[in-house]
């Protein structure tokens, strides 16, 4: 893929190309699903960033694999911006979401979790600045997922490997919320059920 051109205008009045040159409205909920998942990206980039810039091994590991979703997400966006009005059609050389994607997620879930104590009560973000961009990661991650679900009642095909993936990832950033904050021996938040508290 070579990008010589930034602009086309080829959008100025509102429409845009999917995949195999299908013009569609830029309110088509196909661009709203993957338009989400970019903005997650660019969450994701930035809670790489703060992972960099910890000199921790885990922190540094950490980042690496952020790379990876990165990558994951464009995959994602590209089967979501792909319309197939054939179902016999076969798409070779095209980036896909597979179940080994989501057990690669669930795998490091698992790992990241297993040091970590039991949940006594819901977490508040803002333990320390790689806690707080990972819930923000984990929120935007569950509006993606419910416009996902949106756009399936609305008679989009989504894939469901697609559909798992964003959903594990939620979970993913969940944890790694939690486990940012046990490597940065930080006590994390906790929700206090209708009470209030100075306490930072």
């Amino acid at each position: 893929m070579r990008i010589s051109k930034i602009y086309t205008r080829t959008g100025d009045k509102g429409y845009t190309d999917l995949i195999g040159g299908w013009r569609v409205p830029k309110s088509h909920w196909r661009l709203e699903c993957y338009g989400t998942l970019d903005e997650m990206n660019a969450f994701i980039g930035k809670l790489k960033f703060l992972c960099f810039e910890n000199k921790k091994e885990e922190f540094q590991k950490l980042a690496v694999e952020l790379g990876k979703i990165q990558n994951s997400l464009f995959n994602a966006g590209t089967v979501l911006a792909t319309l197939i009005t054939d179902e016999s059609m076969v798409w070779t050389n095209m980036p896909c979401i597979t179940e080994s994607d989501v057990k690669e997620l669930e795998t490091s879930i698992d790992a990241m979790n297993k040091p970590l104590e039991a949940l006594k009560s819901f977490t508040l973000p803002g333990t320390d600045a790689i806690n707080a961009e990972a819930h923000i990661c984990r929120t935007v991650c569950r509006r993606a997922e419910r416009i996902l679900c949106e756009a399936k009642d609305n008679g989009v095909s989504v894939s469901d490997s697609v559909m798992a993936y964003v959903n594990r990832l939620s979970d993913y950033f969940f944890v790694v919320s939690r486990y940012a904050s046990f490597l940065s021996e930080a006590k994390e938040a906790q929700w206090l059920q209708g009470k209030a508290s100075a306490d930072l």
